[in-house]
């Protein structure tokens, strides 16, 4: 579906959401009438409007290494195309747009509860799904990305934005799935191998 991308997103950040929400210390953030909320907004997008965490989808790659699949059969004479396998990257970026002197503090404590969360549940499926992952049996695995500070600093030079402490992590796999019918092909032949007595014929 070519939705894959948005519901992953969204899982994600719904998933966070609700633990800071349930969480002692950002509970008072995070739970009505709190004022931050989890979005898929860019930092710059967020500094100056909104306060809470950016969850941005700011890298999609490729996964090559099972892109060579076969086609799946779906018939003896039909095949399909099996989706395109992705991995995602997203920026974790804490902001508060307060001057408060503790506002550092709570911006930690926030991707402290990041690093826990994923750290406790790397893997989001069944209930955790949500968008049109909901009621699926797919799973998104979370992989915390050591980056460097040049990759870091890249990342904060195209968004022309002051850097912020932030993280990164990778999911993996997401398919987005083709979108052209199934090909007609010939059915398969499998080889069947049989045994027999040999008669000899007398002279």
């Amino acid at each position: 579906m070519i939705t894959a991308l948005r519901a992953t997103s969204r899982t994600i950040a719904d998933y966070l959401q609700a633990r800071f929400a349930e969480d002692a210390v950002l509970r008072e953030f995070f739970a009505a009438p709190g004022t931050m909320r989890v979005y898929l907004n860019t930092p710059a997008e967020m500094t100056g409007a909104r306060s809470g965490l950016s969850v941005w989808l700011y890298r999609v790659v490729r996964c090559d290494a099972t892109l060579n699949r076969p086609p799946e059969r779906i018939s003896p004479t039909l095949t399909r195309r099996l989706p395109l396998p992705m991995r995602l990257h997203y920026l974790m970026t804490p902001i508060t747009n307060s001057e408060e002197d503790d506002a550092p503090e709570t911006e930690q404590a926030i991707l402290g509860k990041v690093l826990q969360c994923f750290h406790d549940h790397p893997q989001l499926t069944g209930t955790d799904l949500r968008d049109d992952l909901t009621g699926t049996d797919r799973v998104i695995t979370l992989r915390l990305e050591s980056l460097s500070v040049d990759e870091m600093a890249r990342i904060w030079d195209a968004l022309d934005s002051p850097y912020r402490t932030s993280i990164s992590y990778e999911t993996t796999i997401v398919e987005v799935a083709a979108g052209d019918q199934p090909e007609s092909r010939a059915a398969v032949r499998v080889a069947s191998q049989e045994t027999g007595v040999i008669v000899g014929v007398g002279v």
